[in-house]
């Protein structure tokens, strides 16, 4: 270990290797806390006696805050300093878990998770610049591979992880699991450097209220939409005011010197292709991802455990593939016909997962999964390299802002509306929009199994619709190329 000086000022005890492994954890611990959550959902609400539009905020709450959050966590961290932004960020995650482990209600347990979303956005955000000012050329080359490498292994072993421990612990167990992992992140960062900018950045503040406030009110409508009615006071209140302010962000950017959202990217139309060809693979693996474990535990009455593990039929593609997305573009494949190949892939797999039905089977769902999960490792192994490749050398920084913005928000309103759309169905082959919520969570009845059977066919046959449509539309946008300036680079974060 070493004392350094950055920027002027003393640094403290530095160890690169033990600041790495650091940054590792809580990257594996961000990405398993988003694929690996939904495993415990229908224990969530059988213990807390919650429906599922409530329920739903337990996984969409975080991703909601984590996506916002990455967005202003990075110029906090030029602000204030990356160690001290990443060492908040980790306190405020430990504590959230904390409140999650002991959670008596779900009002307590959605508050906590949002507040954990917002600290894994500060171990992010600031976990990439304290490597790059750790790292110099091929070591901090390794450190960002390991970044990728981690957020896959967490995607992948999240779902089974989460169900051993549900399984053996209680739901309760998986967010305690979480406790242990951010108390050895903090004990950790206290051997990363201190660094902040040459140039102390101005935080767009308005830009954050309006694209938080306006994310978090258009979900709420989209989520309790099912339950309470769609022209229900509260829930087209939300809708419209979530509209208004995204409208508001929209103006606020463009007018804003300094932007969190450097919306003039819109004008490229190669990179929006890249933009929406991330969105459409999100619409076609997240909602799978999310919903799938409660069906098998609530309709075949398999453990959570058995949950997690036939989950990797879908999340183990995400880790091993990505390096074939790359390899295939290094050697010649065109981006654009990768890309295209994988959202067909998502969209063939959803539309194979319509066989869904009452005792299906491992084997009958290793097809359609693996469909999925293939699609969704060749865009992770292709999407920021060749992103980045259709913009100028000097915006990359924001071009990776913006995609990774749009990755993440993706991420939140899929799981809401698809949660949604699945209710909404649920309840009109039911005729009760409360017992439809009770299906959804999990908790169901033998003769209303035909009911959520139909709900996902529905559901499902729409997502591949949807990522059919994307497929199509990315070919277009991608039809012209602009020169390349770097090479194919994996998925930084899940």
């Amino acid at each position: 270990m070493s004392t350094i000086s950055i920027g002027g000022r003393r640094a403290g005890r530095v160890s690169p290797p033990v600041t790495a492994v650091t940054v590792l954890l809580g990257v594996l611990a961000l990405a398993m806390s988003i694929a690996g959550t939904a495993v415990a959902v229908p224990r969530i609400g059988g213990d807390l006696g919650v429906s599922a539009g409530s329920l739903q905020w337990v996984v969409a709450g975080y991703n909601l805050t984590f996506a916002a959050f990455t967005l202003v966590c990075g110029s906090l961290a030029d602000l204030f300093g990356r160690r001290r932004v990443f060492t908040l960020g980790a306190a405020l995650f430990t504590v959230a878990a904390l409140v999650s482990a002991v959670a008596d209600g779900i009002w307590v347990l959605n508050a906590a998770r949002l507040l954990a979303g917002v600290g894994a956005a500060g171990m992010m955000a600031a976990g990439g610049a304290i490597l790059a000012a750790t790292f110099e050329g091929a070591a901090r080359t390794r450190a960002f591979a390991g970044m990728g490498t981690m957020a896959g292994v967490g995607i992948a072993i999240g779902p089974s992880l989460s169900g051993w421990l549900v399984g053996e612990f209680g739901w309760r167990g998986t967010f305690g699991v979480n406790v242990g992992v951010g108390l050895l992140v903090l004990a950790g960062s206290r051997y990363a450097p201190e660094s902040r900018a040459a140039e102390r950045p101005r935080v767009d503040r308005a830009g954050v209220a309006t694209f938080v406030g306006g994310l978090a009110l258009l979900m709420f409508g989209v989520m309790r939409g099912p339950e309470q009615g769609w022209g229900a006071a509260p829930v087209l209140g939300a809708l419209a005011a979530g509209a208004v302010l995204l409208v508001a962000f929209a103006v606020v950017e463009r007018r804003s010197d300094r932007p969190v959202l450097d919306l003039t990217l819109i004008g490229n139309v190669s990179f929006m292709g890249w933009c929406l060809g991330t969105l459409a693979t999100s619409v076609g693996f997240l909602g799978v991802l999310v919903f799938l474990p409660t069906y098998v535990q609530g309709v075949n009455g398999v453990s959570a455990s058995e949950a997690g593990v036939m989950m990797l039929m879908l999340t183990a593609p995400v880790l091993v593939v990505p390096p074939l997305g790359g390899w295939l573009v290094t050697r010649g494949m065109s981006g654009r016909a990768l890309i295209t190949v994988a959202l067909a892939l998502v969209a063939a797999g959803n539309a194979w997962l319509t066989v869904l039905h009452p005792g299906i089977g491992t084997l009958a769902l290793l097809g359609p999964l693996l469909l999925i999960g293939m699609g969704m490792g060749l865009s992770f192994g292709i999407t920021d390299g060749q992103a980045m490749n259709v913009v100028e050398p000097d915006r990359v920084g924001v071009a990776a802002g913006f995609l990774n913005t749009v990755r993440g928000t993706a991420e939140a309103l899929v799981i809401a509306v698809f949660g949604a759309v699945l209710v909404s169905v649920i309840g009109a082959r039911t005729g009760s929009a409360v017992a439809a919520a009770r299906i959804a969570a999990g908790d169901v009845a033998a003769h209303e199994q035909a009911a959520f059977t139909d709900g996902w066919r529905v559901t499902l046959c729409g997502v591949a619709l949807l990522t059919a449509l994307g497929a199509a539309a990315v070919f277009f946008m991608l039809r012209t190329r602009r020169p390349h300036h770097v090479q194919p680079m994996g998925r930084p974060m899940g």
